[in-house]
C-alpha cells in the first residue's frame, strides 16, 4: 500500500512490482499459520474436542447405557481421558480414532494440494516471460534495500546532528581563554580544526538546521529521486568574496 499510494514524483509506479510485493508479503504471512493448521490437523486433538459430539454413537460398541441429553454429554466428554465413564471400555478410544482419521485426512489433503499447486507453478513458470519476472523481483528487492539504506543514513545523520548540538551547547558554556603558542603550532592546530570541521560537515551532508531536515524528509516522501545514477548529484559550493572597506568586491574564490 505504501508503494501504491505514494506520490508519483520523479519515479513512475510499476503495477507488476506492487503485485510482486503483495504476493511475497502474503506468502510470508501465510506460511506460519498454515504450518500450525496442518500440524493441528495431523495431530487431531483439536478436531476431537470440536467434533466429538457430532459423531453417531450407534457405529461403536461399548457405549454407556444412556440416551438423549446424557448421551450428548458423554460424547462431549470423549476428549477427557481420565473420566470415570470410560473406564474398562474402548468406546472413547474408538471415537477418538474415528475423528482423528477425519482430521488427518483433511490435513494430508491440504498438504498434498499445496504440493501439487507448487509443482504446477514450477512447471508452468518457464512458459511465461522470465525476463519480466527477473525485472520485477530486482526492483522489488531494490525498494526494500533503498528504504533500509535511507533509514540507516537518517540514523547516522541524527547521531551526528545530536552530537553537534550537544558539543555546541557545552562549548557555549565555556569562558574565553587566551593561549599563546608559536606560529607553526597555531597553523597546525588551525589546519587540524578545519579538517575536523570539514569532516563533520561531510557527515551532515550540509543539513544543519531543523527546517532543512523537515524539508529533506518531506521531499523524500513526495519526490523520490529518479532511478538514474549516471547523473551527478548537485553539490552546493561555497564562494568567498573579499571586499574593501567601501564594500567593493576585490576578488572571489570558490
Amino acid at each position: 500500500m505504501e508503494e501504491w499510494v505514494r506520490p508519483m514524483g520523479k519515479r513512475t509506479k510499476n503495477p507488476a512490482v506492487v503485485k510482486f510485493l503483495l504476493s511475497s508479503m502474503l506468502q510470508r504471512a501465510l506460511l506460519a499459520p498454515m504450518v500450525w493448521i496442518l500440524m493441528t490437523l495431523l495431530d487431531g486433538k483439536c478436531f476431537i474436542c470440536a467434533f466429538s459430539m457430532n459423531v453417531d454413537p450407534k457405529y461403536f460398541t461399548g457405549i454407556p447405557n444412556s440416551t438423549g441429553l446424557e448421551l450428548i454429554k458423554i460424547m462431549a466428554k470423549v476428549p477427557c481421558k481420565e473420566d470415570v465413564i470410560f473406564k474398562n471400555t474402548s468406546f472413547r478410544k474408538a471415537v477418538s480414532r474415528y475423528v482423528r482419521c477425519y482430521s488427518q485426512a483433511i490435513g494430508w489433503s491440504i498438504l498434498l494440494f499445496f504440493i501439487f499447486l507448487g509443482a504446477v507453478g514450477r512447471v508452468l513458470k518457464p512458459c511465461f516471460n522470465h525476463a519480466t519476472f527477473l525485472q520485477t523481483r530486482y526492483w522489488s528487492n531494490y525498494l526494500d534495500i533503498e528504504q533500509k539504506l535511507f533509514d540507516e543514513t537518517c540514523v547516522l545523520h541524527a547521531r551526528d546532528f545530536a552530537r553537534k548540538c550537544v558539543v555546541q551547547f557545552f562549548e557555549s558554556m565555556r569562558e574565553d581563554v587566551t593561549v599563546r603558542m608559536p606560529l607553526s603550532n597555531a597553523l597546525r592546530l588551525s589546519t587540524i580544526h578545519n579538517e575536523y570541521g570539514e569532516e563533520e560537515e561531510e557527515r551532515l551532508h550540509g543539513i544543519t538546521r531543523q527546517d532543512q531536515v523537515d524539508h529533506l524528509l518531506q521531499t523524500w516522501y513526495e519526490c523520490k529521486p529518479e532511478l538514474d545514477v549516471t547523473k551527478m548529484a548537485y553539490k552546493p559550493k561555497v564562494c568567498i568574496t573579499w571586499e574593501d572597506h567601501n564594500g567593493k568586491a576585490l576578488f572571489s574564490e570558490v
